[in-house]
């Protein structure tokens, strides 16, 4: 568990990527940018964040829920469609930024936020993708 924020006045996706950012940095992971679309074209979707381990890519997909007494899990909430957008919109990115040579992972942050105690408990669940 961790407390990363005392401002409850932002939306619960945003305090749930704001955690996963702070989470993702403490873990030694480099952010490259967060929120990413395209800028071009039909919208293909939104990667939540994209960032370095080392020398490879890492595409992340943050889901939040608060907990309450019939919680789903938020990796519950990451279906095939959306699977699909993160890739088409990963292959984008790869390809505007010329680098399709660079090793590259998809990732899923699944964070329950505690309300009353401010705390955040994240499940980094880490290559989600096993077909690159």
């Amino acid at each position: 568990m961790f407390n990363f924020f005392k401002n409850k006045e932002l939306p619960l996706g945003q305090l749930g990527e704001k955690a996963a950012v702070t989470f993702l940095k403490r873990h030694g992971y480099k952010i490259i940018c967060t929120n990413f679309t395209n800028t071009a074209g039909r919208r293909l979707g939104e990667i939540d964040i994209i960032a370095k381990e080392g020398t490879e890519l890492v595409f992340v997909e943050v889901k939040t829920r608060k907990k309450t007494n019939f919680i789903t899990l938020p990796e519950e909430n990451i279906t095939r469609q959306k699977l699909h957008k993160l890739k088409k919109i990963a292959a984008y990115y790869l390809s505007a930024n010329q680098l399709w040579d660079s090793a590259f992972r998809f990732d899923a942050l699944a964070i329950i936020y505690h309300s009353e105690t401010n705390l955040f408990k994240i499940n980094h669940l880490k290559n989600i993708f096993i077909d690159n």
